[in-house]
């Protein structure tokens, strides 16, 4: 999630278990823990969307391949490289 999408969306209050010697370097350095929990999340969620959707997905991506390795690219006489 893009900051500007996470400034758009509805905040809940969450309770987290930090590492404590993380968290006090992290505000230290003045990092917001807040933000930087909440990109880590949507990272988190973006890769597991990703993996789910390859998962979910292989058939028709191992079938594509096969008919490509078999029959070529469509349209591959119209490439100019």
């Amino acid at each position: 999630m893009p900051a500007a999408d996470a400034s758009r969306s509805n905040r809940k209050p969450t309770n987290l278990s930090l590492d404590s010697e993380l968290l006090k370097e992290a505000k230290a350095l003045g990092i917001n823990i807040s933000r930087s929990a909440e990109a880590g999340i949507a990272e988190a969620v973006k890769r597991h969307r990703q993996e789910r959707w390859l998962k979910e997905n292989a058939c028709a991506l191992a079938s594509s391949n096969a008919f490509v390795e078999a029959n070529g690219l469509p349209l591959a006489r119209h490439r100019q490289f």
